[in-house]
């Protein structure tokens, strides 16, 4: 196993520089664990009604703050709350206005995510712990970081064909280096998600990359 993981270490130095070494580590995830609760802790301090009704999704320092609440004043204050928060990088306001979804709506954006989620786990051509999915009034929010352009699009691919899904929105960077799609990946079968339009833009542009779902 040892000699396994320094050959694909070193099979991906000579690919162009992408190596597991890039991938997303434990001390990777603490931080953005630490991150994602002092700015749910200012959200609290600010307004608890806010607070709970706006999600946090921290990647590396990038945060998406989703949700709806029925104040614009509250969202301005929690985006400016969020770049307060020392080790921020990037912000990714998706906060909507409007009334506080329902539960039963809360439900189905849960029953989303956890669709897309389990699709991700299951696929080997994709490195599902570099993805955080979450969904929010029916638009799924992809986070994360992508090991190619082929990747990046099967991931999306599977969120458009989970029924309900309004849009999906990728705020996920490919990784520099990044190494050719694996053979199995152009192969398609049972379970194989459908291919991002070829219109979409390339990822890593540091904006949102939005794919319409199959309906």
């Amino acid at each position: 196993m040892l000699s396994g993981c320094v050959a694909a270490v070193a099979a991906g130095g000579v690919a162009g520089g992408y190596s597991l070494t890039q991938e997303r580590g434990l001390e990777d995830t603490v931080k953005d664990s630490a991150l994602k609760a002092a700015i749910a802790h200012e959200f609290q301090v600010y307004n608890p009604e806010m607070a709970e009704n706006l999600d946090l999704v921290v990647y590396e320092g990038d945060v998406l703050v989703t949700g709806r609440i029925p104040n614009p004043t509250w969202r301005d204050e929690a985006i400016k709350r969020v770049w307060a928060t020392k080790g921020v990088k990037e912000v990714y306001n998706e906060i909507q206005i409007g009334p506080f979804t329902s539960s039963s709506a809360d439900m189905d954006d849960t029953w989303i995510s956890t669709q897309v989620r389990n699709d991700l786990v299951w696929d080997v051509d994709i490195r599902s712990v570099n993805y955080i999915i979450t969904t929010s009034d029916h638009v799924v929010y992809v986070m994360g970081s992508a090991r190619s352009q082929a990747e990046l699009d099967r991931v999306t691919g599977y969120a458009r064909v989970v029924p309900g899904v309004k849009r999906v929105v990728s705020y996920a960077q490919i990784r520099p280096g990044a190494p050719a799609a694996p053979a199995s990946a152009s192969t398609a079968g049972p379970g194989t998600p459908p291919p991002a339009p070829a219109s979409a833009p390339s990822a890593g542009s540091g904006g949102a990359i939005e794919v319409q779902p199959l309906q």
